[in-house]
């Protein structure tokens, strides 16, 4: 980590990672999380299904909006917060210890959630492929088997690879779906419906707007992982804040350009009916467009970069909760032993074989249990996950709202970027919450009673965080929350 920062005080006692991990790298780690490719396959036909139909888009631009008022708090906050760790860090700092470490219970059964989900998702979706092209029926856990050896090996190492890897399946995913749009861009609104033998009825009524605002948000699950990386970066002051908002203005443009071409492929008088009747009668809306459009030859491209684009996601959820998981023994939260580096790849390899460890028996008992791994594992995992992050993210702008509003010496003249801008982000993100709780069967596609359950999940972890307390993690994360004055001015 870059120690020149003269507002901060020091804290050198602790293990460090290390990398130079440039904006770009960085941006690739946590857009790849995101998983482009995957969210506009899944999400966007959901936002148009059970959204508000060719008006979806509009929910991928709102949560743009929101994800980025999110942004400015945290980037602001950045300068200040001394470790790497991404929320609890910044909770610590803004709203003490005990937040803080309920907020890293909560980070980490989100991250483990999501990753646990996307192997569901990973299993499923080779099967299926291999099914489609006359191959043998595998368990869907035979793969997802295969997708964490590989993970584990890679995450075992130094970061610099990983992001390697990551940044040649983010660029094949996004091209792919570039082309794609390109195709549809130069044929007439609606021409995709002659590839339909039947075409669907108009539906002259469509969903809420809320619920296309649903799936946008859950389709960003990762961008905010920038500061996880924080100590691998290459210059955490400058790094960090750039990746932030590229990854937001990436992901955000992304999936709002991908949404409006799918909806101008199918035209926006009938793309709801058309939504509709892939969901419930199964199929791959953006693959069928894909055909039609591109031909077959790019639509095999983009059946297989689906499966590179969910191995992508596995990677980084997986050196997100590692680098979690590490920062957390620095702070006595979990076992000493976790804060070892490798002396050769400089990774967080004890913390990356437990991580291993942790998804082998996750996947085995998900595998026992006969869970269908689409809505039994990803839908109630991502559910998890959903509500987890929306939490993360809330919390994370109240405390950038309340530092600042404690300090406002740190930032004079900021008034906009460094309290105003983190409030109006707090109350749009719990008005996000309350449609996340209000919709959540539609996001796990299970029962009221067992959603409910899972809904709970984060809450729990965070009201766990909140009462285990220990002497000595409380007061190591106290440090978190004392920032130096800035040069020739009082603390005041």
């Amino acid at each position: 980590m870059n120690n020149s920062n003269p507002y901060t005080a020091s804290s050198n006692n602790r293990n460090r990672l290390s990398g130079q991990l440039s904006t770009a790298g960085v941006v690739f780690m946590v857009v790849a999380a995101a998983a482009p490719l995957t969210v506009v396959n899944g999400n966007t036909p959901l936002a148009i299904g059970l959204g508000n139909g060719a008006m979806a888009p509009l929910g991928f631009a709102f949560a743009s909006l929101v994800l980025f008022a999110f942004s400015v708090g945290f980037v602001a906050m950045t300068p200040y917060v001394k470790e790497a760790g991404a929320f609890f860090t910044y909770v610590g700092t803004g709203l003490g210890p005990r937040a803080g470490q309920a907020t890293a219970f909560v980070a980490l059964i989100t991250y483990s959630a999501i990753q646990l989900g996307i192997y569901g998702f990973f299993g499923w979706a080779a099967a299926d492929t291999v099914s489609n092209i006359g191959g043998p029926a595998i368990p869907w856990w035979l793969y997802a088997g295969a997708a964490l050896v590989l993970v584990a090996a890679l995450g075992y190492r130094n970061i610099e690879l990983s992001s390697k890897v990551l940044a040649v399946a983010l660029i094949l995913e996004i091209g792919v779906v570039l082309v794609m749009n390109a195709a549809i861009a130069f044929e007439p609104s609606g021409s995709a419906l002659t590839s339909l033998a039947d075409i669907p009825a108009t539906s002259s009524s469509t969903g809420p707007f809320g619920i296309a605002v649903l799936f946008s948000v859950t389709g960003f699950i990762g961008f905010e992982a920038t500061a996880v990386f924080r100590d691998e970066a290459r210059d955490p002051s400058r790094t960090i804040p750039r990746a932030t908002y590229w990854a937001v203005f990436i992901i955000g443009g992304f999936y709002t350009l991908s949404c409006w071409f799918l909806v101008y492929a199918w035209g926006p008088d009938t793309v709801y009916g058309v939504a509709n009747d892939y969901l419930n009668n199964g199929g791959n809306m953006v693959l069928d467009t894909a055909r039609f459009y591109t031909g077959r030859v790019l639509t095999d491209i983009m059946e297989v970069l689906l499966l590179t684009s969910l191995v992508a996601c596995i990677l980084s959820f997986h050196n997100i909760v590692t680098r979690y998981q590490f920062v957390l023994a620095n702070f006595d939260i979990l076992p000493r032993f976790f804060a070892k580096s490798h002396a050769l790849h400089g990774s967080p390899h004890i913390s990356s074989l437990f991580q291993t460890a942790t998804a082998i028996v996750l996947v085995t008992l998900c595998a026992l249990s006969g869970a269908s791994p689409l809505v039994g594992v990803f839908g109630s995992m991502a559910g998890i996950a959903t509500v987890g992050m929306v939490i993360l993210m809330l919390l994370t702008s109240v405390a950038a709202a309340v530092f600042f509003y404690r300090s406002p010496h740190l930032a004079p003249g900021r008034g906009v970027t460094t309290r105003l801008v983190p409030l109006i982000a707090c109350l749009l993100l719990a008005f996000i919450l309350y449609l996340v709780l209000s919709n959540f069967t539609q996001v796990t596609g299970l029962g009221v009673g067992i959603s409910t359950v899972l809904a709970l999940i984060p809450i729990a972890a965070f009201v766990i965080g909140l009462v285990a307390v220990r002497d000595r993690s409380m007061t190591q994360l106290a440090e978190l929350s004392r920032v130096e004055p800035l040069p020739g001015r009082e603390a005041g």
